[in-house]
């Protein structure tokens, strides 16, 4: 028995011993990875810079070098806007590169997203290098930013897609009926339109008026930046999207100048060397955006302009449940904690906040308003919007000294609401579970709607005054912003969304452009306009906060996939009452930005 104690024990403690060793072991080589992936590379000569358009492509990548795919010797390094617009921006001034390749393939973003690296590579043409797009199947939002080329290459068996937008809404109201959940709204905004799938079988009048008005803008002008590159009428562009154009003959994307010739992958390698000037037996010396930004250092040239990256719904602090539909966040918490240690650096001298958002908890946007108004009295604080900055996201804005917005940039939705999902007649007439209360005082059991009986009048009377009361603070830190009277604020207001250059035009915001646009202007308010740089602000994730997360997503993707497969169609909206459930009553949400495959 002793022997037997003995070898268990000496086993384990070879176990562990093993374990702390292999931990060391992979960490020093980790280590090692981590340097040499840092090492400063040069770029040779006569290079081309490759943009690859393929998946979701986001403002800002909060870890790009993605430890687990080091580890694991993949390669799934995350490419943001914010990569790629510091890369064309570098070779269009480096002597080393000669054009850019763009790579097209199946992408989904913004549109605003989409315009911004257009016109990125669009100033890059100004330096007379040549812009070449191949792409065996394009989707519109990768053939909107490749009509920017000198030429469009397409596989001779290739698609192309251009159909114009759309948005299909799904309403969950008959579903919650069926299997006894009541969801009570209480809202302010005739035009607030994100609660309509729990409460509507189609779309209000004048949620149907507004996003009629915002995907018809936004279509514009990609008709209008497409028609500029390609040398096509709108109008006949306009028409051409009336066509199936994903499965037309390909040679009719020729016919239509959509695209300026056929070849196969092996091809266009062969037309890219002749760009170059080299033989057919030469390599081609290629620069990936991470190679190009390692191997050319960011200016720090004059006073430094600090980019803050804010993107996701708007929460108060870090959900700790798994399976969120959301895959990043506004954390309240972590933002104000982030800017005030902006503001307290001196060699920072104007803060620049990126916001892509909908919305998200109204308790918090309070707070970044109030953290966001606080520094801007220190120093400068300009909001640059991408995709959406609405509801909640432009709540927050309205402590910045100067607002920026791209063309198809959603804002506005100036509005407020609760939505109070109730289980009571699933649980007790379906179910048949049954529940008495006991109380000292008459609304003791406040809360116990969700889930016991149906909310009384009174109760959805507090409910609505906390709403009201909600959506006038609102509105007075769009007055006070804006600078704007009550009246004037309240007929842009009830929740309405605007397209960019409808907002400038009611002074919703101040000027239409990018990110590039919202730096200069705050170097200006700070006094240095003639010399400055800029520097993500962003914390990047940390080494254990990767593998953790990595973690997590790989456990939340599995039980996402399990729940799908048992659920169905049911998934998606029982997913929306497990983040009602979990989110705070007030709410200032605006619909989805208009996102482009």
């Amino acid at each position: 028995m002793n022997n037997f104690l003995k070898n268990s024990l000496s086993t384990v403690v070879g176990l562990v011993i093993f374990s702390v060793l292999c931990s060391i072991f992979a960490f020093i080589g980790l280590a090692g990875m981590m340097v040499s992936g840092n090492a400063r590379s040069s770029i040779k000569n006569n290079s081309v810079l490759v943009l690859n358009l393929q998946g979701r492509i986001s403002d800002y990548a909060e870890n790009s070098d993605d430890i687990m795919s080091m580890l694991q010797g993949t390669s799934n390094t995350a490419v943001s806007l914010s990569d790629m617009t510091s890369a064309i921006k570098k070779a269009k001034t480096d002597k080393h590169i000669k054009g850019i390749y763009i790579e097209a393939g199946m992408t989904l973003s913004n549109i605003a997203l989409y315009e911004e690296l257009r016109n990125t590579l669009l100033d890059f043409k100004k330096s007379g290098k040549w812009i070449i797009a191949y792409g065996e199947r394009y989707s519109q939002g990768a053939y909107y930013v490749s009509s920017v080329a000198d030429k469009i290459y397409i596989n001779p068996s290739g698609m192309l897609d251009w159909h114009g937008l759309g948005s299909v809404v799904e309403f969950d109201k008959g579903l919650m009926k069926k299997i006894g959940v009541n969801v009570v709204v209480a809202k302010v905004g005739k035009f607030k339109g994100a609660t309509e799938k729990f409460t509507e079988d189609k779309l209000s009048d004048a949620n149907r008026e507004q996003t009629e008005r915002y995907l018809n803008g936004s279509w514009q002008t990609m008709l209008k930046d497409v028609s500029a590159s390609r040398g096509i009428d709108t109008a006949r562009l306009d028409g051409y999207a009336d066509d199936i154009n994903l499965l037309a003959d390909v040679r009719q994307y020729k016919q239509r100048k959509l695209v300026d010739g056929f070849c196969y992958n092996d091809q266009i390698k062969d037309i890219v060397k002749k760009q170059l000037g080299i033989d057919k037996d030469d390599e081609i010396k290629q620069v990936s955006v991470g190679d190009m930004n390692s191997a050319v250092a960011d200016s720090d040239d004059g006073g430094a302009v600090g980019v803050y990256y804010c993107q996701g719904e708007i929460v108060q602090s870090k959900p700790q449940q798994m399976l969120s539909m959301a895959d990043d966040n506004i954390v309240c918490d972590d933002v104000i904690a982030d800017l005030e240690k902006m503001a307290k650096n001196d060699d920072i001298k104007a803060i620049v906040l990126r916001i892509n958002s909908g919305g998200g908890d109204a308790y918090a946007s309070e707070q970044l308003w109030h953290e966001i108004n606080k520094i801007n009295k220190k120093k400068p604080v300009v909001v640059s919007m991408s995709g959406a900055a609405a509801s909640g996201a432009y709540y927050m804005s309205m402590g910045s000294r100067w607002i920026v917005a791209e063309p198809t940039t959603l804002t506005g939705s100036i509005g407020i609401f609760a939505v109070l999902p109730s289980a009571s007649e699933l649980l007790t007439s379906k179910l048949g579970i049954k529940f008495d209360e006991v109380s000292t005082n008459k609304n003791s059991n406040f809360g116990t709607f969700s889930y016991a009986r149906p909310m009384t009048s009174a109760e959805f009377g507090a409910v609505q005054s906390y709403v009201d009361r909600g959506y006038v603070l609102f509105r007075k830190r769009v007055c006070d912003g804006r600078k704007l009277s009550v009246d004037d604020v309240e007929k842009i207001a009830q929740g309405h969304v605007w397209l960019g250059t409808d907002a400038k035009k009611i002074k919703l915001v101040d000027e239409i452009g990018g990110l590039d646009a919202a730096v200069k202007k705050a170097a200006s308010f700070a006094g240095v306009a003639d010399s400055y740089h800029t520097v993500v602000c962003n914390n990047p994730v940390s080494f254990i906060e990767q593998i953790l997360d990595n973690g997590n997503k790989k456990k939340d993707n599995y039980l996402s996939e399990q729940l799908k497969d048992v659920l169905g169609i049911m998934y998606e909206p029982v997913m929306r009452l497990k983040m009602l459930k979990e989110a705070s009553m007030l709410q200032a949400h605006c619909p989805s930005e208009i996102t482009l495959n």
